[in-house]
C-alpha cells in the first residue's frame, strides 16, 4: 500500500465527517502556535534570568567559590534546558496546512518523543542543577545569618523546589501529554477509517 496517500484530500471528498477533520486541523494549528509561543516565552524568560544572575554576580562580587559555582550551575542548567527545548522549534514550525494526515501524525510522534525526553531527562537535570546551584549560591549569605534564619531560608527554598517538582511539574506534564495524545488519537482514528 502506498504510504504517501494524501488522506486529507480523500477525507475532503467525503460528504460526511468534514467538520471533524477541519476542527482537528484547527486544534493542530492551535497546538502548534501555543507551543511556539511557549518556546519563545521560555527563551526570553530564561535568557533574561541568566543575564540578571550575571548582573547580580557583577554587582555584588561574591567572595566564596561556592557562590560562584552556584551561579554557574544555575545558568548552565538554564542553557542546557534551552538547548534541548529549542530543538523542538523546527518540529513545531514544520507542521503546516499542506501536510498529509500521515505527515501530521509523524510530526506528532516526533513531538511526543522529544517531549518525553524534555519531561524526563532534561527537566530532571534542570531541577537538580537549579537546586544545587541555589543551595551553593545561598551558602555565603546563609553564613551571615543566625542558625535559625539560615535553616528557615534553606527550608523555604527546599519546600518551593519540592512543590514545583512534585506538584506543578506532574500537572504540566499531564496536561501537555493529554493535548498531544488527543491529537494523535484523532489523526490515527481518521487514518484507520480511511484505510478501511
Amino acid at each position: 500500500m502506498d504510504s504517501n496517500i494524501d488522506f486529507k484530500n480523500i477525507w475532503k471528498q467525503q460528504t460526511s465527517g468534514n467538520p471533524d477533520l477541519e476542527e482537528l486541523l484547527r486544534k493542530l494549528k492551535k497546538f502548534r502556535n501555543q507551543n511556539l509561543c511557549k518556546l519563545i516565552f521560555a527563551n526570553i524568560c530564561l535568557i533574561a534570568t541568566s543575564l540578571l544572575i550575571f548582573f547580580i554576580w557583577y554587582l555584588y562580587q561574591p567572595e566564596m567559590i561556592t557562590t560562584k559555582i552556584g551561579i554557574v550551575l544555575v545558568v548552565l542548567g538554564m542553557i542546557i534546558f534551552l538547548l534541548a527545548y529549542n530543538k523542538m522549534f523546527m518540529v513545531f514550525y514544520k507542521i503546516d496546512q499542506t501536510q498529509s494526515n500521515i505527515e501530521y501524525l509523524q510530526s506528532l510522534y516526533v513531538v511526543k518523543k522529544k517531549q518525553k525526553l524534555m519531561q524526563t531527562t532534561i527537566l530532571n537535570l534542570y531541577f537538580v542543577m537549579l537546586f544545587l546551584g541555589i543551595c551553593l549560591y545561598m551558602y555565603e549569605y546563609i553564613l551571615k545569618m543566625s542558625l535559625g534564619s539560615g535553616i528557615i531560608a534553606y527550608a523555604l527554598t527546599f519546600v518551593w523546589i519540592a512543590f514545583n517538582w512534585s506538584y506543578l511539574r506532574p500537572r504540566t506534564i499531564k496536561k501537555q501529554q493529554g493535548k498531544l495524545d488527543e491529537l494523535i488519537n484523532k489523526f490515527e482514528k481518521i487514518n484507520n477509517q480511511l484505510k478501511k
